[in-house]
């Protein structure tokens, strides 16, 4: 049948998706199943994708992503922003500097990872905490298979968010877990 075959992939390994018309989608399921089942090919689901990705430290639109400025990643807003722009193609320039008007009272915040001294899981909306006070959100967490303790990416205030930064933690549930602030990717696949 024909399909789109494309190497890539949200889970920081190797990989391939296929896009095809959805009357073909069962019978390639199933012949994709079939033929690697002598290889210890095994289906998986959304939430293991997620932790692949989490694991390669890739955002996701509606966690790390959002409509929110993206003056948010600082010290750089990233590809989606072009500061040298000359043909005047980014049409939101203007609420984006009023934004950073605004922003300029805000504390910058960065996206971090953190790796758990304990084992409870951190989950999206967390607080990130130090000395008794907010410093962030986590925005994605889970446990990870790879490292084998849970790990989590979060928005911290940019005076935390150096790796190694001492007295951080998660507030899981009303008690403030330790966590490690680490640099972003917490796994990444040899070549």
């Amino acid at each position: 049948m024909p399909a789109l075959i494309a190497r890539t992939g949200y889970t920081g390994e190797d990989g391939f998706e296929l896009f095809l018309k959805p009357e073909h989608a069962e019978g390639v399921w199933k012949a994709l199943t079939e033929a690697g089942e002598g290889v210890g090919l095994i289906p998986c689901g959304l939430s293991c994708r997620d932790t692949l990705r989490l694991e390669a430290g890739m955002p996701l639109y509606g966690h790390e992503l959002t409509t929110s400025s993206p003056l948010r990643r600082r010290p750089r807003p990233g590809r989606e922003v072009r500061e040298d722009d000359q043909r005047g193609r980014f049409v939101g320039r203007e609420a984006l500097e009023k934004a950073a008007e605004r922003a300029e009272t805000a504390p910058p915040r960065k996206l971090v990872g953190l790796v758990a001294e304990g084992r409870r899981v951190p989950r999206a909306g967390f607080s990130v905490v130090k000395d008794g006070r907010v410093v962030g959100e986590v925005t994605s967490g889970a446990p990870s298979p790879t490292l084998g303790k849970p790990i989590a990416m979060a928005y911290v205030d940019a005076a935390h968010a150096e790796p190694g930064t001492p007295g951080v933690g998660v507030d899981v549930r009303g008690t403030h877990e330790p966590y490690e602030v680490v640099a972003l990717l917490f796994y990444k696949r040899r070549k």
